[in-house]
């Protein structure tokens, strides 16, 4: 796929240098020459760009384009006037960083397509996996229902997925488990690496360091995992 990123702070840089290293084609646009200069070997293409003045936008490739985020955060006025000339110039998908209250309801008025608020998720997933006991990592899929990682709770060890009940005491489903090994990282130092073991099925033993992944309502995995 081919994307246009507009803003290269640290959300839009590290989406941009994710999404190369995954095989997509990624321009990364920001009106700093010192950040384009500074990831031009991470992302597919940089361009030093005023992305508020209509003249210089157009000459951005958006036909061919599947997909534009305009990750500015530093600056809303800058957001809003980028988001607004993406509208107008009909992108195929428009998905813009919203960084207030405010900010969200003109970008709802504007009709872009998704709104994303990464450090409010961020806080949201770290919130909740710091205020649960076990937890590793938390992705919301709704408020109340997520896909969470959590160590096995000490009384299911040695049990199986059966044998656990999980869905009829709890109406929480587990996806996968994952082992949990230490490797050498590329200068010796010792790091935590997860490898998952399929998809899950009642026949599944779970031992003493496993990692569930869980999918359910947040109240019922926190009943479970306490």
């Amino acid at each position: 796929m081919k994307f246009i990123i507009i803003g290269l702070g640290n959300f839009g840089s590290s989406l941009a240098i994710q999404l190369t290293q995954m095989g997509h084609e990624v321009i990364g646009v920001d009106n700093k020459m010192e950040k384009v200069e500074n990831f031009k070997d991470a992302i597919s293409h940089t361009i030093c760009m005023n992305t508020t003045e209509m003249s210089a936008v157009q000459s951005l490739p958006f036909r061919n384009t599947d997909i534009v985020i305009v990750a500015i955060g530093e600056d809303e006025g800058a957001n809003i006037l980028t988001t607004a000339m993406m509208k107008q110039l009909k992108v195929k998908r428009l998905i813009s960083r919203a960084v207030s209250s405010l900010h969200q309801t003109v970008l709802e008025a504007m009709q872009v397509d998704e709104i994303v608020h990464p450090e409010e998720e961020t806080a949201n997933r770290w919130a909740w996996k710091l205020n649960t006991e076990g937890v590793l990592d938390s992705i919301p899929l709704s408020p109340e229902y997520h896909i969470v990682e959590a160590y096995v709770p000490e009384r299911y060890i040695g049990k199986t997925l059966g044998e656990t009940g999980f869905v009829n005491q709890y109406n929480v489903v587990v996806l996968t488990t994952m082992t949990t090994t230490r490797e050498q990282n590329e200068i010796g130092s010792l790091i935590m690496k997860n490898k998952v073991q399929g998809v899950a099925s009642a026949k599944t033993v779970l031992s003493e360091g496993d990692v569930l992944v869980l999918y359910g309502h947040i109240r019922d995995i926190e009943r479970l995992l306490k």
